[in-house]
């Protein structure tokens, strides 16, 4: 194959739009995926999962992750029962995590399907989920763990880098190398002062950058601003009688939550009430913190000693006794934005309580029910019924894993040579033409913000 010939990227998620993450780099001879994002959020995104991708996905060679979250593996299953037979590359922790995520929403479709067809609530006679436990099975033997900031050949004259990056634990940016030139793929930016995770490491070169713009435009406060408005916010719903329910990826700012709610706690700050993690594969998560010490900023000790003070829950038996009881308690469940998950369960017992405080810390995607919510809906559907929503909305913009728009503008201080092209990716239309006007601001670069199933092609010719 000759060197000139050129690479094309095909853009297959998160391009127009915050969710479902997929570049496609065609080499000539390769087909290299970069994410494997489910869609969330509106319905002509969600209903995407279903389609088959506008690429031959038995031909793609290889997958690299650069994080565990369901907007970015949660389609793997999926692309493996299409024909998928190639290796699944990323950081180990970012594959264990990928493996709790995954089973926890082959779980969740599997459990939505049977409760769809048990009430008759879904237009599909029967309900089928998406993919199933069996299917993730199927993908797991295809994962292969490696080192963070090594060089990974994967072929002839095509090498692959992942960087610490913040945002969860096992989160990179990928640096792909093909016969010398850079594509710099950002996956989620992590923030620069996180009270668990380290901050991301700069690039220093991209001939090629796709960058996420999920927060273009928006500043958040330092997290260490939020503490004192989450303990307001628990002293105020515990007083009313209410319950705090803060909805979270299992392996998100869960674990953020659960540090904030223990050293409040610890300096008599909050009232000793119950406090619950509620999660499938919570406890698991918690195991994967002591295995990656050199991950995040928590001692052992630490670990230990504020997991003891939680209840991790698992059994689905627990959630049912747990929504029906009107103690006041702080909750943490699945999922984020409320997609899916436990907190549905809660909120369908506990959404007509006004006491009640329903809090984000996340970003909520349009046409989520946290975004609906948000922006102040008075129902909530779930499973199929409408639930009148009476309790107190917040939502805390500080907590969120995701870089704002200097810390994303910061992030590419280092790369000291324009880059050829830059995309724009991962980003709602208002976050990523921000973002565009700082990148052009801050260092005179002109960027490019590709629409979904865009395919743009790079010369190659160095």
């Amino acid at each position: 194959m000759s060197n000139n010939e050129n690479t094309t990227i095909h853009f297959l998620g998160a391009a127009g739009t915050v969710t479902g993450s997929k570049y496609l780099a065609d080499t000539g001879d390769k087909k290299i995926l970069i994410d494997c994002g489910l869609f969330q959020g509106l319905k002509e995104l969600r209903l995407k999962n279903w389609e088959y991708p506008p690429v031959k996905v038995s031909e793609i060679d290889v997958v690299l992750l650069t994080h565990g979250h369901l907007d970015h593996t949660g389609y793997l299953p999926r692309l493996v029962k299409q024909g998928f037979s190639g290796s699944i590359y990323g950081t180990n922790p970012t594959l264990d995590i990928a493996k709790i995520i995954l089973n926890d929403s082959a779980k969740i479709q599997e459990q939505e399907a049977e409760r769809a067809n048990k009430e008759g609530y879904s237009k599909h006679s029967p309900a089928e989920p998406l993919y199933n436990l069996k299917d993730v099975e199927n993908t797991i033997p295809h994962f292969k763990g490696i080192p963070q900031s090594q060089w990974i050949p994967l072929f002839d004259g095509i090498k692959a880098r992942f960087q610490y990056n913040g945002h969860i634990l096992g989160a990179t940016y990928i640096e792909l190398d093909v016969r010398g030139k850079r594509f710099l793929f950002s996956g989620d930016i992590g923030r620069t002062n996180d009270l668990l995770l380290y901050p991301p490491l700069k690039p220093k070169k991209a001939d090629v950058l796709f960058i996420e713009s999920t927060y273009g435009g928006r500043f958040h406060p330092e997290e260490a601003e939020a503490i004192p408005q989450i303990e307001k916010l628990v002293n105020e719903t515990i007083n009313k009688g209410g319950s705090l329910f803060i909805p979270s990826f299992s392996v998100e700012r869960a674990q953020l939550m659960m540090l904030i709610f223990w050293r409040l706690l610890k300096e008599n700050k909050i009232p000793r009430v119950p406090m619950i993690m509620d999660s499938p594969m919570g406890s698991n998560v918690l195991e994967l913190f002591h295995r990656t010490r050199d991950w995040h900023k928590l001692e052992d000790h630490e670990c230990d000693d504020m997991c003891s003070n939680f209840t991790v829950v698992s059994n689905y038996r627990e959630t049912m006794a747990l929504r029906i009881d009107n103690k006041p308690k702080i909750v943490i469940a699945g999922s984020g934005m409320l997609t899916g998950g436990r907190m549905l369960n809660y909120l369908e017992t506990q959404a007509q309580n006004p006491n009640n405080t329903l809090l984000f810390i996340g970003y909520q995607a349009e046409g989520t029910r946290g975004r609906k919510l948000l922006e102040g809906e008075k129902e909530l559907k779930v499973y199929g019924k409408w639930v009148p929503f009476n309790m107190n909305v917040v939502g805390i913009d500080g907590l969120s894993a995701h870089a704002d728009h200097a810390e994303l503008i910061d992030w590419l201080s280092d790369i000291k040579e324009q880059p050829e092209r830059i995309f724009i990716i991962h980003g709602e239309k208002e976050g990523a033409e921000a973002l565009h006007k700082g990148i052009k601001e801050t260092y005179g670069w002109d960027a490019e913000i590709p629409s979904l199933y865009t395919i743009e092609e790079i010369k190659m010719v160095l």
